[in-house]
């Protein structure tokens, strides 16, 4: 579970309703996050509203900072906060994925599942021959 979330408001008011989604949302990514990193990722999220002529532009930005140094940020601007954060949580879960393949340890590679061993375990008698 990801302990430490700051959520920051930029010409925005963060109301109770938006800080608990967007808590249920950034607490979802620690699936995505080896088991180890999980108690100490940092997350800073900034809710930004732009204010334009016509266009109100909502912007999401969320800031993931691991504890071996790196971090990861996802950026989406809508004309919707709700929207802006799906969008925000959607790519930092393909980030981290991509991440955890890259330095997941491939070990059970080579290994044989159960039905391969059976049916090896058929081709040959008990002394290793072929039947």
């Amino acid at each position: 579970m990801i302990k430490q979330i700051d959520i920051a408001g930029i010409h925005y008011e963060v109301t109770e309703k938006m800080k608990k989604y967007v808590e249920s949302k950034v607490a979802r990514l620690d699936r995505y996050m080896p088991r180890k990193v999980r108690k100490n990722v940092r997350v800073e999220i900034k809710l930004t509203e732009t204010l334009g002529n016509k266009n109100d532009k909502y912007q999401a930005e969320v800031v993931l900072h691991m504890p071996s140094g790196g971090q990861m940020t996802a950026v989406e601007a809508t004309l919707n906060m709700y929207a802006a954060v799906d969008i925000v949580e959607a790519k930092l879960k393909n980030q981290l994925r991509k991440h955890k393949e890259k330095h997941l340890s491939h070990r059970r590679v080579d290994r044989k599942g159960i039905l391969q061993r059976v049916r090896a375990l058929t081709e040959r008698d008990w002394w290793g021959r072929q039947n």
